[in-house]
């Protein structure tokens, strides 16, 4: 039902009888980029679902020490994707560099089988946060250039769901491997080193070349919407009339987008307090009690409603605005610390707190690059999308040290207390940086990129 609209979206086309021809919602593009990210997914996720209890039970880290590996496994990734964001847009080929850092990524899986102390993992783990790094930027720019900007929460959430059905996957497989094939943790990272390459070679043959605007103005976001976050129009030259690449000097410029400079800052400030995925999970087995063998079936929980409520909550974006929902769901997340702080112990509790972290998830993860591709011009929506990306990966690398170091300074209940303290503190700011303004202030066009003049 998320495929195509029931009544006729923008973009769509007039047949010669007078009737309304109408468009899919989403982009053919962008079900085959799911698609690769699905197969992807399913490879990371075996990899992500055992790996806290590999690191902290099998190789004996500390949470300091699993805090400042999983540092440098997200933070890597951010200090990339600008790197990526920008060389998608000087080539003008988003699909090759996706394609080398999805390809990079699959070749690290099978180093995991040869690495067995705290070096050589984070070494391996951030060359394939360098292979992630790469592709995300010019893998949503590719999703955001081939939908209508009116409609891009919704393609964005048909991607998630795609990708979260990888997510769901992954840890399954995990799970029923370590529990029936000879060598545990090496015959998970083997056959996730094979899916990989099936990614690979899907996006090498489903996912175009080109990524022209899809039906309607892609560069344009519609106005007179419920709030004011979507953004500035393009220049509206057709992509053969528009220069070849972007200089960094430009690329640079697109922080003088007063819109794009409120997201950016946003979505830094409350990766600042947003506990990694693998922490929450640690703390909620340490909460509840959970067996080391149900373990890597935690992030199914969230998975399983992020999958459920990615689309819905896309497209509700799009109607009601992104800013409402964005802030909505980093409420439900520190509604799911306050249950680990303060609930009783209940046996519903883990099931509570995975689905407040799964709606959390449906709520940002598509909201906000739609938000930015909404704000930017075609010919710079990669890097645009990098840039609001790095900060919040950078953030998210900080906050895993500074929780990691406070976990073993003063317990886990007073370090995720002090997260749900800055986290409410930082929410209160974003709502009021991103709140609606009566009228954006007419920008010099001297001063902006060429594709924003």
């Amino acid at each position: 039902m998320y495929l195509a609209d029931r009544s006729a979206p923008a973009g769509a086309k007039t047949a010669p009888d007078g009737a309304c021809v109408r468009a899919p919602a989403v982009a053919s593009t962008v079900l085959a980029l799911g698609a690769v990210s699905l197969i992807t997914d399913v490879s990371s996720e075996m990899v992500t679902a055992v790996l806290p209890l590999y690191l902290v039970a099998g190789l004996g880290l500390s949470p300091l020490g699993f805090g400042a590996l999983d540092g440098v496994y997200n933070g890597v990734s951010a200090l990339v994707q600008l790197t990526g964001g920008h060389l998608a847009d000087r080539v003008r080929n988003h699909k090759l560099i996706a394609g080398i850092g999805y390809g990079l990524s699959a070749l690290c899986k099978p180093l995991l089988l040869l690495a067995h102390s705290l070096g050589p993992v984070g070494v391996v783990l951030a060359l394939e946060r360098t292979g992630k790094g790469l592709r995300t930027a010019p893998r949503d720019a590719l999703i955001s250039l081939s939908t209508p900007a009116e409609l891009q929460g919704r393609a964005f959430g048909v991607h998630r769901a795609m990708d979260t059905t990888g997510a769901l996957l992954g840890p399954l497989a995990a799970f029923f491997i370590l529990h029936m094939a000879v060598g545990g943790y090496d015959a998970v990272f083997g056959v996730s080193a094979c899916i990989a390459v099936l990614g690979v070679v899907v996006l090498m043959l489903f996912v175009p070349s080109g990524a022209g605007p899809g039906p309607g103005p892609s560069g344009t976001a519609q106005r007179g919407g419920a709030e004011p976050d979507d953004g500035r129009p393009d220049d509206g030259r057709p992509d053969d009339a528009k220069p070849s690449g972007v200089s960094l000097r430009e690329a640079a410029a697109l922080l003088r987008l007063p819109r794009l400079r409120a997201l950016a800052f946003c979505a830094a400030l409350l990766g600042l307090t947003t506990v990694s995925d693998a922490f929450l999970y640690l703390l909620l087995q340490d909460r509840t009690g959970i067996h080391e063998q149900w373990f890597p079936l935690l992030p199914l929980g969230t998975a399983a409603v992020f999958l459920l409520l990615a689309v819905p909550a896309g497209a509700l974006a799009d109607r009601i605005g992104r800013r409402s929902v964005f802030l909505a769901g980093h409420a439900l997340l520190l509604a799911g610390y306050g249950l680990l702080l303060w609930a009783p112990h209940w046996p519903a509790l883990p099931y509570l707190v995975l689905v407040l972290h799964g709606l959390f998830y449906a709520a940002t993860d598509g909201v906000l690059p739609a938000a930015v591709g909404a704000t930017v011009p075609a010919e710079l929506r990669a890097t645009g999308l990098a840039v609001v990306g790095t900060g919040q990966a950078l953030a998210r690398f900080g906050c895993s040290l500074a929780f990691g170091a406070a976990w073993t300074v003063w317990g886990a209940g007073p370090a995720l207390a002090a997260a749900a303290a800055g986290l409410c503190c930082c929410a209160a700011v974003a709502g009021f940086v991103l709140r609606p303004a009566a009228a954006d202030p007419a920008p010099d066009p001297a001063r902006l990129p060429r594709g924003t003049r």
